[in-house]
Order: C-alpha cells, then structure tokens, then sequence
C-alpha cells in the first residue's frame, strides 16, 4: 500500500503539503471566488475561468514576488482545480488509467489503477477541505447532506457514480468514493482482448442476448458486473423497446428506444421511490427488454415475475461469490418482498424464469475474467438444477504473476439451443467441444 504509481510528479506533493503553499492558495481560492460563482450560462462561465486563469499568474508575481516558477505553476493549478473542478482529486478524475478514487480521510486518499490500489501522496487540508469538495458534487444535484442524513449517492457531470459517507456514521471524517465512468465505451472485442473471454464465448453470449435469454451476472463487488452488463445490453435490437432501472444511472446504451429510470432516496425532495417499485412500474412501460442495474432485495422477486409473464431478456446483476451462491441470494433477496412463499414456490419461479448465470471474478492480479457460465436447467426435487457451460481453467504461475488461463467449454449442450434456431441465429456446434478448442490453441500455438 506504499506505491504511489507516481500519480502526481514529486515536485507537486512536495508543493502541497508546503504550509506557505496551502496558506497562498486559500488566499487566491478566498480572492477569487465570487469570480467563478456559476452563472448557468457555459459561454460567460468559459470566459470567467479564462480571465482568472490569466489573472492569478499576475497576481503571485506582485503579492509573492519570492515564490519559486515551479510552486507558482502548482499554485495555478490547485487554485483551478479548488474553483472549477473537485480540489486535490482533480488530477485524479483527469487521470485516464485511474479507475477508482477512495477518500478515507483528509489525508489518506488511495485510487485504483490496472484492479489494484495504492495510497497516493495526495492530500486534503482538513475535514473542512474535504466537506467542501463534497458540498461541489451535490450542490448541483440537490441532495442533502448532514448528520441526520449522512449517507449519499450522486454522479459526477460525467457520469461518475459518487458515494460520500460524513460523520457520525464515519468515524474518522468524511469518506468519498468515485467509481470513474469510462470515457471509452467498450465492447466484446476489448473484452476478448483484456482476456475476460474468448471469441467463441463472446459469440455464444451475443448469440443468447439476442435470443432473448434472461440473463444474471454475478460476482463480487469491483468485478466488471455493470461493464458486462452494459456490453451485453449493447447486443439489443435496436428496433426494441429497453426500460433501465438502477441504483444510480450509469448504463450508456447507444440504441434509440432507451427509458432511463433511477432510484430515488426518502432524503431527496418529494420521497423515495424504490427499485422495486420502478421495476412494477416498468411493466406498464410496454418494455422488450428490462434491464436492472443491480438487484439488492425484494426487487428480485418482481424481476422473477416480469420473466415469467413475457418478458424475456431480462437482464440483471447481482452480488454473489458464485453461481450456487448467486441461486441462494436470489431465494433470499426475493424472500424480503414479505409475500409468505414457500422456498420451493421461489425455486420453481428461478428455474423456469432464469436461463443463464455469468459470474465474473476480480483476480489476485487485478485483471477480472469470466469464471463461469452456467445455465439453469430447471428443478429436480427441491432443488435448482445448474451445469457449467463454461469454466474458467487456471494455469498454475509462480507467486506475483499474471493470471494466465482460459475460460473452457464443459463438452455441454444447452438445453435453450431452440432459442437460437427460433430466432434464427446460428451457434456452431463447436463451441461446446473442448476438442474443438484445445485444436485452436494448438494450431495458434
């Protein structure tokens, strides 16, 4: 947790936490802040930062004649960033290769880059300093934030997903935590590429989207589920009809025919509307398609129903360590609506409701891979029948290297092949066949 990635130059961390740094550039923040209050129009709030970009350079060389060129341009940036953007985090969100930023504290601030974190030298003043930052992030949304309400999600302009915590709940001082949007939409192709899967997979989950098969990915927290998610609602028609509902809106489809619907908290003005109740509200939307960001509680149980009565290809995400685990948090999560069914009742609507689980997995490496594709193959008994299409084949490496592998055929047919044939898609044979790969890589070797 010592390795700061070199995020930021050394000269920068040595300027930040320089006492006479921090005192000039509350001084210019103070100076300059009426300046570069919002006006709402994006025309004369461009020309306020650039006169004040021009301004603050003039300003150091009278009233600071003695501070070095370096700590004068570090002085331009940070004012900037305190006025316009988020503060000491900004070079951070800037920061491509960054994909998470965790405020723990003022003085501890850690990213994630390449699926590992590190601490970074960058730091915040004090609690205030952080509270401020946090004020700019949900000071254009609306929400609400204090000791009787101190928890909140917010998105950042660019999509960002934003947690912040503040006390009493967080002990050690406000925490924010910023789930970076990605500016490049990525596809099948960039999965097949980072290794998450492989060509032939990427055909067979194309192939089940757009045979409208209700589909769950699963996985642990930071694994890719929303990313999955989002490649495979890509692989709509775009001639359908999708309804999205989320926690906080971060699902980007490029088809047309898209309704977006966000969850809303009893904090925010007017009271809360809940996922489950956008999911039953949704049914009247005349969708082809709903798709759930994530399913966290009685929600699961309407999701089961709406792909029960109709309406197929779904899809969904959830929180589970693996496809067995994923069958139990649904019969849990469906359990919490409060209707007394009986577990085998919510088994049967699983079976008959869910085609396909994918789970997904953040390795020790850092990299995420698809680790399973299971499909559901209907009730035996009491219990929820599952095989493996597809597994993921560890090859075992030294300690500290990378993962290697493939994500391998079982040698099954699934029984949905129908599915395919009735919407005239063509899914070779050989996709199954472990024979059929182990040629492919021998012949690529």
């Amino acid at each position: 947790m010592t390795e700061t990635n070199n995020i930021i130059p050394s000269a920068e961390v040595s300027s930040r936490g320089n006492e006479q740094f921090r005192k000039v550039r509350r001084r210019l923040v103070e100076q300059f802040s009426k300046q570069a209050v919002s006006t709402g129009d994006p025309v004369r709030d461009a020309a306020a930062r650039q006169s004040i970009e021009q301004e603050i350079p003039h300003t150091l060389r009278a009233q600071d004649a003695s501070l070095p060129e370096a700590m004068r341009t570090e002085l331009l940036s940070a004012v900037i960033n305190e006025l316009f953007g988020f503060g000491p985090i900004q070079p951070l969100l800037d920061d491509p290769t960054v994909t998470e930023v965790m405020v723990n504290r003022a003085d501890r601030v850690y990213v994630e880059r390449n699926g590992k974190t590190a601490r970074t030298p960058i730091t915040f003043d004090d609690d205030d300093h952080v509270n401020r930052i946090i004020d700019r992030i949900l000071q254009p949304l609306g929400k609400r934030l204090d000791a009787s309400n101190p928890l909140v999600d917010a998105r950042l302009p660019d999509g960002s997903r934003v947690n912040v915590v503040i006390p009493p709940v967080a002990i050690a001082g406000p925490c924010i935590t910023i789930r970076k949007f990605s500016r490049s939409r990525l596809g099948m192709d960039d999965l097949v590429r980072f290794g998450t899967l492989t060509p032939q997979v990427a055909g067979f989950l194309k192939a089940c989207v757009q045979a409208h098969l209700n589909i769950v990915v699963c996985g642990g927290t930071g694994s890719g589920k929303t990313t999955l998610l989002n490649i495979l609602s890509g692989c709509i028609g775009a001639d359908e009809r999708i309804v999205t509902i989320e926690d906080a809106a971060e699902l980007k489809l490029n088809q047309d025919h898209v309704i977006t619907l966000e969850a809303k908290r009893a904090s925010d003005a007017g009271g809360e509307v809940t996922i489950r109740e956008l999911v039953r509200n949704a049914l009247r939307m005349r969708p082809e398609r709903i798709v759930v960001g994530e399913c966290r509680g009685a929600e699961s149980l309407d999701m089961l129903q709406a792909m029960n009565t109709g309406h197929d290809g779904s899809l969904t995400t959830l929180h589970a360590n693996s496809p067995r685990d994923a069958i139990s948090r649904i019969e849990t999560m469906a359990l919490m609506a409060g209707i007394d069914f009986p577990v085998r009742v919510i088994r049967e609507q699983i079976g008959s409701a869910i085609h396909l689980l994918v789970h997904q997995a953040r390795m020790r490496d850092g990299s995420r891979k698809i680790t399973h594709i299971t499909e559901i193959a209907g009730m035996e008994g009491d219990k929820v029948l599952m095989q493996d299409l597809f597994r993921f084949k560890e090859i075992p490496t030294a300690a500290g290297a990378t993962v290697q592998g493939c994500l391998q055929p079982m040698g099954l047919r699934p029984q949905f092949m129908h599915k395919f044939e009735a919407a005239g898609l063509v899914v070779p044979p050989e996709t199954f066949s472990p024979n059929a790969v182990a040629r492919q890589r021998s012949a690529a070797a």
